[in-house]
């Protein structure tokens, strides 16, 4: 892994390069590192659970952002910056416990 500061080429580089290199910014400093592999890595029972759980919400905000009328209520109830998208996520989260 390397690790870069004040770099003027990579200073607003973020992102993947192929599956081969992944460039993260952690404060002023830019770090690069080999792709994970993560083809062996098995999730737990309880994180199918959560991914699915997730996944749902994912397809609930994605039904009220392409619905006009719902988008425009879910609008109306939200603060200065929010988005209808996120509120739907964490309603429906919230909802499930």
């Amino acid at each position: 892994m390397a690790y870069s500061e004040r770099s003027l080429l990579l200073r607003h580089v973020r992102g993947q390069i192929g599956k081969q290199i992944v460039i993260k910014q952690y404060c002023k400093k830019t770090v690069i590192s080999a792709y994970p592999n993560m083809s062996g890595i098995k999730p737990s029972k309880l994180q199918k659970q959560k991914r699915s759980k997730f996944s749902d919400a994912v397809a609930y905000a994605q039904s009220i952002i392409h619905n006009p009328v719902l988008k425009a209520a879910y609008a109306k109830k939200l603060k200065k910056g929010q988005r209808v998208y996120n509120a739907a996520i964490r309603e429906f989260l919230s909802r499930e416990r």
